[in-house]
């Protein structure tokens, strides 16, 4: 029996899209000689259709779409998508053959963490499926349910030779591994091989990375696609197993990451029909790494840098942006913001009279910048990519409606130091990023000799407890226990605690750890628990 794990792209909600995707699959697997075709979780409608699971017209649509394939012969379906039946509704896989509905398993295991809200849409199934295919018992199980042993137990007890498994799982840091250690315990628990079909591409904060995989009875991986393309993953079952086939490398730790921020962009921009992006180049290495993934997700046509100068600008800082876009070919444009700056000075001047500078004027030159993005986004229709990283979003070292301002935030999930580490990183592919940008001390230049390090810990103590803080869910009274400095610790988590308002305002933006700033992060704006 061969089987083919279609890893594809879907697009959230464009239903007749993902169906004509779906049938080129099977027609591509009928020409390999494909007896099965198995498609990842919710592949009908994309994951997660979000609210879109609350309207009645949305299961109408799919149920269409499901009539189409069912008139697809010489192949078997299993079809991801939501299901309504009576008051319920379930999160699907249907096997469809010749014209037959063979049956259909609901998903038993609702996710309810992290990214997840399931509960909020289904119902939980409660029986397994298994089907047949010629002699050959096949099992079926839809992603979550593969992390916990009942359900593949109560599959390999109801007589399964083989599981299939549909699944929408998205990137974050080592999931590709952490993946292959849950199904070595399944494989060790249950004597069966598996069959793991995943999503690939972006869908607003989330990137699937595909890497769809077979697993056979001795825990070895005999099979695996590339990881964040669309591959047709051909596997056969003989003798009781899934036997060796395409094998194609698991990048590094850095190249997923990097790889996770250029489908983020590439597909928030072409699936939401942006014909471009927009970005404020600074000098520094924050907007140097957004402008290479902007460049490597969408090519140098679509890109248009825009330095903003004033007079805290080094000299080396436009030097080295004028550097990098003649590397890149990217259009570019100079703006000097200093004229403006002064004109709002002097309008505040009788409001700001006998009160001393402060950050209000620092702030102030970050707004004239996000203003002029946001105007030259309006007359093109570009989409404006913000620069921030995790580490600025953690503390509130940002401003908003300043280089807030903007659409989509490409590092809005990437801690400081491994900014540094992806530059080096993307240099050692081909030289983009300048040297010095890479080894300069990080700086605003919002005032006369301005530092980051001025007003926040070095970047390596800063994330390190950022990682503990937010990620990890460790108390400030453990983090200092592991040795960092107390005044370093309550630092960073009061400023974590007063910068909710401001990460609750902050555009979606590529998720590539288990704890983003987004749907993984819930925080209450107001709130006094200390």
């Amino acid at each position: 029996m061969r089987i083919a794990l279609a890893q594809f792209n879907p697009t959230v909600g464009d239903i007749a899209g993902n169906t004509r995707k779906i049938l080129n699959c099977a027609h591509a697997a009928i020409a390999q000689g494909a007896d099965i075709l198995l498609t990842p979780e919710m592949a009908l409608t994309g994951y997660s259709p979000e609210d879109l699971l609350l309207r009645d017209s949305f299961y109408r649509a799919c149920n269409q779409a499901m009539d189409e394939l069912l008139e697809i012969d010489h192949i078997t379906l299993v079809i991801g998508h939501p299901v309504k039946l009576g008051h319920e509704c379930f999160n699907a896989a249907t096997v469809l053959r010749d014209g037959h509905r063979l049956g259909q398993y609901h998903k038993m295991l609702l996710p309810n963490n992290e990214v997840f809200d399931e509960c909020r849409y289904f119902t939980p199934g409660a029986s397994p499926l298994v089907f047949q295919q010629g002699d050959i018992k096949v099992g079926v199980l839809i992603c979550e349910d593969v992390w916990a042993l009942d359900p593949a137990a109560e599959t390999a007890d109801a007589g399964a030779d083989l599981v299939l498994v549909l699944n929408a799982s998205p990137f974050h840091r080592n999931k590709i591994e952490a993946r292959h250690e849950v199904l070595r315990y399944r494989v060790e628990e249950t004597g069966l091989p598996f069959a793991y079909a995943n999503l690939s591409g972006g869908q607003d904060e989330l990137v699937f990375d595909g890497a769809s995989f077979a697993i056979n009875k001795a825990g070895q991986i005999v099979a695996q696609a590339s990881a964040f393309d669309d591959e047709l993953l051909i596997v056969d079952f003989e003798a009781g197993d899934l036997q060796p086939g395409h094998q194609a490398r698991t990048p590094s730790t850095l190249e997923s990451i990097y790889r996770t921020l250029v489908v983020g962009v590439r597909d928030y921009t072409v699936k939401n029909g942006f014909p471009g992006v927009l970005l404020g180049l600074s000098g520094g290495i924050d907007s140097a790494l957004t402008l290479a993934v902007a460049v490597d997700a969408l090519g140098a046509d679509k890109v248009h840098a825009v330095m903003m100068p004033s007079a805290y600008t080094a000299d080396i800082s436009i030097n080295d942006s004028r550097a990098m876009v003649e590397t890149l070919a990217v259009q570019y444009d100079e703006i000097n913001i200093w004229p403006l700056y002064e004109s709002f000075i002097q309008t505040l001047a009788p409001s700001f009279a006998g009160l001393a500078a402060d950050t209000t004027e620092e702030n102030l030159q970050a707004r004239i910048r996000g203003t002029l993005l946001m105007a030259l986004s309006n007359k093109s229709g570009k989409l404006v990519l913000t620069t921030g990283n995790k580490s600025e979003m953690t503390t509130g070292y940002c401003t908003l409606y300043g280089d807030m301002a903007g659409g989509f935030a490409v590092l809005k999930d990437v801690a400081k130091t491994v900014v540094f580490e992806l530059c080096r990183w993307r240099n050692q592919q081909s030289q983009v990023i300048p040297e010095r940008i890479i080894t300069r001390p990080p700086s605003a230049e919002l005032r006369a000799n301005q530092l980051d390090q001025d007003s926040l810990p070095s970047y390596e103590v800063l994330d390190a407890i950022m990682a503990r803080y937010v990620e990890e869910n460790q108390s400030a009274a453990e983090i200092i226990a592991d040795g960092f400095q107390a005044e370093d610790v309550h630092k960073v988590v009061r400023l974590l605690k007063t910068n909710e308002y401001k990460r609750r305002q902050a555009p979606v933006g590529p998720r590539i750890t288990h704890r983003g700033f987004g749907k993984d992060w819930r925080y209450p704006i107001t709130n006094k628990f200390s």
